[in-house]
């Protein structure tokens, strides 16, 4: 035997579960997926693995530099780095079999090299959704996002958040009228606000070397405050001459009109001219979500609207809207911070432990209980009594069933809740309807 043993270890920014806090993950990712169902949105899945060309046609920047790239024999191939450019491919190639608007969801790990550290992740889960329209895409869908948003995150047990909704022409309308034709950078810095606070954007505007009118104006702009019928009279009390600017004010007033009649409550969401989102291709409404007691966590849930998804590929027109969840880094934010707990072991109902010679019948009442939807395991190893119930105490079964020869005998059943210590003897209808109803 070889003394060369490898210590064993994941690699930083890679996160690996114990099966307690897995089976809370996936109860997670269950909701996210059921209420993206519920919506009417369809499944896909694309290819972790794509062709680099693919997913760096819009080339440069960031993306570049986080891409884990790699060749296989003559093909430059890379790890996929989100879940909108496979989308797009997707959409781009699939277009004559697609049915428009469509409406996908797709849950999948993603790859980025990040500089590790706590609580950023180089392989993680996004949940995203995305309605692509063809050739237009009505503003209405921009205020049914929300509705999902607020759907899920009420599923996944939270009442205390906040959908913050902006337009990003009321802000490149407004900075045209200041004069300012390239707002890339200064829509950067505000989307930082959260992060960096107000005297930090104020210096970062002054070494983009904005004059100190245009700063003072701007701040001004990003603090109007009020309900939001208050800040959309505020905004159109401006009386702001740019096309831009109230094609933008336009679709914000339709989308706050409609985000109340898909039955959002007015305390989960609120206009908010500060939030921008860094990425240069959203182009009309963009969404943060923050949990209103723990803001430092960041944005649990952001996205918006883009004019044409797929330009890169297809000469089709393609506007959407959509949002994304990166459920590993949440999953990670919510644990760190106790807010939500693993309680369950396992998955099991119930255990099943024959007795010698039993062994045959323990394995037959195992499967009619699973085919009546009853998760049950059979203990198969010869131990102590005391040793097989600690086994089930370990893993919170909640119920062992005890097979023997008084049971076979009786046609009835030992069956001990775990929690009390109680044991009675069942018949098989009985023992299916403690099951069925614990």
């Amino acid at each position: 035997m070889t003394n060369n043993i490898i210590k064993p270890s994941t690699l930083p920014g890679f996160m690996e579960l114990l099966p307690a806090e897995q089976i809370l993950f996936n109860k997670m990712l269950d909701t996210i997926r059921d209420n993206y169902e519920k919506f009417g949105f369809l499944p896909i899945d694309t290819p972790v693995i794509e062709r680099a060309e693919v997913l760096l046609a819009k080339g440069g920047g960031e993306t570049e530099k986080q891409i884990y790239k790699f060749e296989k024999g003559d093909t430059d191939l890379a790890l996929r780095f989100d879940l909108t450019v496979p989308l797009a491919r997707y959409v781009a190639q699939h277009f004559s079999e697609l049915t428009f608007p469509f409406r996908r969801y797709h849950i999948g790990k993603v790859y980025r090299g990040e500089k590790a550290q706590r609580g950023r992740f180089r392989e993680f889960y996004q949940c995203d959704i995305d309605i692509i329209g063809n050739g237009k895409l009505d503003i209405v869908n921009d205020a049914e996002i929300p509705s999902v948003i607020y759907s899920t995150f009420k599923d996944l047990g939270f009442d205390s958040f906040t959908i913050k909704i902006n337009n990003r022409k009321v802000l490149k309308g407004f900075f045209e009228h200041l004069g300012i034709l390239n707002s890339t950078e200064i829509l950067r810095t505000i989307d930082k606000l959260e992060k960096i606070g107000l005297n930090k954007v104020e210096e970062e505007l002054k070494e983009q070397g904005l004059e100190q009118d245009k700063i003072n104006k701007i701040i001004q702009f990003i603090q109007i405050s009020g309900s939001n019928e208050e800040k959309l009279d505020s905004l159109k009390k401006l009386k702001i001459e740019n096309d831009i600017f109230n094609e933008g004010l336009e679709e914000l007033i339709a989308v706050n009109h409609h985000v109340k009649v898909f039955g959002v409550p007015e305390e989960n969401y609120m206009i908010d001219l500060t939030i921008a989102r860094g990425l240069d291709y959203y182009t009309g409404t963009v969404y943060e979500t923050f949990l209103d007691e723990y803001t430092n966590i960041g944005s649990i849930c952001s996205g918006g609207r883009y004019d044409n998804l797929a330009e890169y590929y297809t000469k089709q027109k393609l506007p959407g809207v959509g949002i994304s969840i990166g459920l590993t880094r949440l999953f990670y934010q919510l644990n760190e911070a106790n807010l939500i707990k693993t309680e369950d072991n396992s998955l099991t109902k119930v255990l099943i432990i024959p007795m010698k010679g039993y062994l045959d019948q323990g394995i037959k009442i195992a499967s009619d209980l699973r085919e009546k939807d009853i998760n049950t395991q059979i203990y198969l190893e010869t131990e102590k009594m005391g040793k097989k119930f600690g086994y089930a105490d370990k893993l919170g079964i909640p119920y062992t069933l005890i097979i023997g020869e008084e049971e076979i005998k009786q046609g009835r059943y030992s069956l001990r809740d775990m929690k009390t210590g109680k044991q009675e003897m069942l018949s098989i209808e009985e023992l299916l309807l403690v099951l069925k109803d614990s």
